[in-house]
């Protein structure tokens, strides 16, 4: 029986905000805690890896209600992750939310809400370094152009940083979602050149498939959690699990195809304006070819009078070469469409897993 079934996740949140600051407040000096972890009964650590991560069951919940509170439909909530590296690994061990503000608050300052956040949070002996950001998701749409964009600036200012992707409607279906990315080395150098012609993503070699990478995330909980988790489970009521075997599928498989059936026609529309780019350059070539051939003729016609021959002109000035589409968008869509791909292919997967038992049973009976 999980603790999200039986409503009692706010107050573990409350029991564990106990548990957890009491360490904090008892713990070495700061500086040393920042070059080895520190191992305490009462302190529980998310862990997303650089190779691997590990992140603190704190860090989750924080996640969760901060969805919970401020999320609406398809309005993401973000906000920064805290911890530290060891060794290889990336240790997710504190988070705050950014604030939801509207255009009237003009004097809002971002950066200056995170650097006052993290300097509370120095004061009081917990760890303050930046390792990356999180961010809701609405069915799994969140491979967009802001997500690259922030994500970049992130590792290229921090390089170990990571963004945990949390994705509510798929949680609500029985099991957590929540996953760590990470921009490729070779997607990092063509962000740092801004060059996203087709040339320059043809040269490094970029492909939807090559523009993130998945880190994997341990969830640690310190042996005093453990305790009060089987203790709250021995406390709630038994669940009605015969909802699992519910033959009849929900929306959520509906939302994905046509979330899927949008972007195919997104993708359709690009591959419309390249297609008529490519046109407009080949038909520029042949203009230009022609020019050649004729400035070509009047010159040997010149030369032939005993003229002197024309003046070389520039043929770029005369032949201005139309502006490529933006590659980069395409990859995008493309990579969203594998997203919702992976998404329906696990939930399908299920149901026909259910479907097949349903009918061994329906001939066994017969």
């Amino acid at each position: 029986m999980s603790l999200w079934a039986a409503g009692l996740w706010p107050a573990f949140i409350q029991l564990l905000g106990y548990v957890w600051v009491t360490p904090h407040l008892l713990a070495l000096p700061h500086s040393s805690s920042r070059n080895k972890s520190t191992s305490t009964l009462c302190k529980p650590f998310l862990v997303a890896y650089v190779k691997p991560c590990f992140s603190r069951t704190r860090v989750v919940l924080k996640i969760i209600k901060h969805y919970q509170e401020e999320g609406q439909g398809t309005e993401v909530v973000q906000g920064v992750l805290l911890g530290l590296v060891v060794e290889d690994r990336l240790e997710i061990t504190n988070c705050f939310p950014f604030p939801q503000h509207t255009e009237d608050d003009a004097d809002f300052d971002e950066v200056q809400y995170q650097m006052e956040m993290m300097r509370s949070l120095r004061h009081v002996n917990i760890d303050h370094l930046h390792v990356g950001w999180y961010q809701s998701t609405y069915y799994g749409s969140f491979v967009t152009r802001a997500l690259l964009d922030s994500q970049f600036s992130y590792q290229h200012a921090i390089e170990e940083s990571v963004v945990l992707i949390y994705d509510p409607i798929k949680t609500a279906q029985g099991s957590l979602s929540l996953k760590a990315y990470r921009l490729t080395p070779k997607l990092m150098e063509v962000c740092k050149e801004k060059d996203f012609s087709p040339e320059a993503l043809k040269k490094a070699n970029i492909t939807f498939e090559h523009m993130f990478e998945e880190v994997p995330i341990v969830i640690k909980n310190s042996h005093l959690i453990n305790v009060l988790m089987w203790e709250l489970e021995k406390k709630s009521a038994v669940a009605d699990k015969h909802e699992l075997l519910s033959l009849a599928s929900s929306n959520h498989l509906g939302k994905n195809l046509q979330l899927l059936m949008d972007r195919v026609d997104e993708m359709s529309q690009d591959i419309v304006k390249y297609n008529t780019y490519m046109r407009n350059t080949s038909k520029q070539q042949q203009q230009k070819h022609q020019y050649q051939q004729r400035r070509q003729q009047e010159n040997m016609q010149r030369q032939s009078r005993g003229e002197p021959p024309l003046p070389e002109e520039d043929l770029s000035k005369l032949f201005k070469p139309p502006q490529p589409p933006a590659r980069m968008d395409s990859l995008l869509i493309a990579g969203q469409i594998n997203t919702y791909c992976q998404n329906i292919k696990e939930f399908t997967a299920q149901n026909l897993g259910k479907l097949f038992m349903a009918q061994a049973l329906q001939e066994y009976n017969n």
